[in-house]
């Protein structure tokens, strides 16, 4: 029998989230991007013991409505972009639909939304 084997997806998942989270700043900066991207003109953060026992962003961006809430942590999730066309003109700091996915896969996390102006979009965890 060979010693080459597909990994699981869990971890798969969790090498992925390597890429992107190194730190607890690599998270604090994603989800600032996210919310200057989402036109927040507030952002603010506060963290317990470095960020390693929570990491709070809040900010008063467009926000999620309860569909999108429900497909924040899928991987490859993305608002900004939909065909290999859109990479030409990328006019955002996030845009591949990786960062939240590889946090969800390593933190637990819960995100508290709703669109400016309209019904509360509810909390994903």
């Amino acid at each position: 029998m060979g010693r080459i084997h597909v990994l699981d997806p869990h971890v798969v998942n969790q090498i992925a989230a390597g890429e992107v989270v190194e730190r607890p700043a690599s998270v604090a900066r994603e989800l600032i991007d996210n919310a200057l991207d989402a036109g927040a003109r507030r952002i603010d953060v506060d963290v317990a013991d470095g960020g390693l026992t929570r990491l709070e962003v809040a900010d008063d961006g467009y926000g999620m409505d309860a569909a999108d809430l429900a497909r924040v942590f899928l991987p490859h999730a993305t608002s900004k972009i939909r065909t290999p066309d859109d990479l030409l003109h990328i006019g955002t700091l996030g845009f591949r639909g990786e960062a939240l996915a590889s946090v969800g896969a390593v933190a637990r996390v819960t995100v508290t939304s709703a669109e400016r102006g309209g019904p509360d979009g509810g909390v994903a965890p």
